[in-house]
């Protein structure tokens, strides 16, 4: 019997192993087949407290990966397939075995849709992005690009005139997705212009991002764009298929909670992107793993206090 499983290793989840280990709960992480979480897929990190030069998103993850592990928690790089929290004990299951727990926490993170156009995976981290907060400082006074047209596009394009020289939204629609105040903030800007009707089909560059072969799917017409950088704000799907049917979800997905950090099921926390889908960032995920660690060592105290009173009736 586990006291707490942690289930997902980015920010959230490494900050509630370091929390739990440090409480002496000696926490099991169910860390997936590829831990660490959106960082992993990112370069430079500027905006992370305590690195004042910045650091490699995968170091930044390692270095947390760490001190979990200094402090007790138990890393195992496996991908949960199946849970049962509407029994006791939690239940957590993965393709080679079954563990029990009293309390789990779910930080599992939620994934950046991307356009899967050629060019895209290999420049990720190299001119592509999908987080305009993380990256946009590094594309001060050059050509970006935003591929979207709802909310998120509009969004991100707003943010990022505070460092490009130019934004341009490409969408695939003569009109935009994106709610009417924010419509009308981004097609009155400046600094703003939207390529309607069309669609990016590759991201060209060898060492970054230079150009985009974009599409006219009105005309058919094909065109190669200089370009420096490309956010893709199409959106981002939570990792919640496996709670689907137990957990609260809300109408995007994401793990619905009432404080933050507790959810329908009793000794189940959440922590990080799975259930913020507001402000996405490293450091709000890590407080949140460290407040959701935080709710179960009380739970558990809270536990342990009422089997010894009843032990003592």
């Amino acid at each position: 019997m586990e006291r707490v499983i942690i289930i997902g290793s980015g920010p959230a989840g490494l900050t509630a192993a370091v929390y739990a280990a440090r409480a002496n709960l000696e926490p099991l992480v169910l860390a997936g087949g590829l831990y660490g979480g959106q960082l992993m897929l990112t370069t430079d990190v500027e905006n992370y407290p305590g690195f004042a030069e910045g650091i490699m998103g995968p170091d930044l993850m390692i270095r947390f990966r760490e001190q979990a592990e200094r402090f007790g928690a138990r890393i195992q790089n496996v991908d949960v397939t199946s849970i049962d929290f509407a029994n006791r004990p939690l239940s957590v299951r993965t393709a080679d075995s079954r563990h029990e727990a009293e309390t789990v926490i779910v930080a599992t993170g939620a994934s950046a849709r991307w356009l899967g156009i050629p060019g895209e995976e290999r420049l990720r981290g190299r001119g592509v992005s999908s987080c305009a907060t993380c990256d946009g400082a590094f594309f001060r006074d050059k050509r970006i690009f935003v591929a979207g047209g709802g909310d998120s596009a509009a969004e991100e394009a707003l943010f990022l005139t505070r460092f490009g020289r130019s934004v341009t939204i490409v969408h695939r629609r003569d009109r935009l997705r994106a709610s009417k105040i924010m419509a009308a903030r981004v097609l009155s800007h400046e600094k703003i212009r939207v390529l309607w009707n069309s669609v990016i089909e590759e991201v060209l560059g060898i060492t970054h991002v230079t150009e985009l072969r974009i599409k006219n799917v009105a005309n058919g017409k094909v065109a190669d764009v200089e370009a420096d950088a490309l956010f893709v704000a199409i959106g981002h799907t939570p990792n919640t298929a496996v709670f689907s049917g137990q957990l609260d979800l809300d109408e995007r997905g994401y793990v619905a909670s009432p404080d933050g950090t507790s959810t329908n099921i009793e000794g189940v926390f959440v922590a990080g992107d799975v259930n913020d889908f507001r402000y996405r960032q490293a450091v709000t995920a890590a407080g949140a793993g460290c407040r959701a660690a935080m709710d179960a060592e009380k739970y558990l105290e809270a536990l342990e206090f009422k089997v010894d009173s009843l032990a003592r009736l």
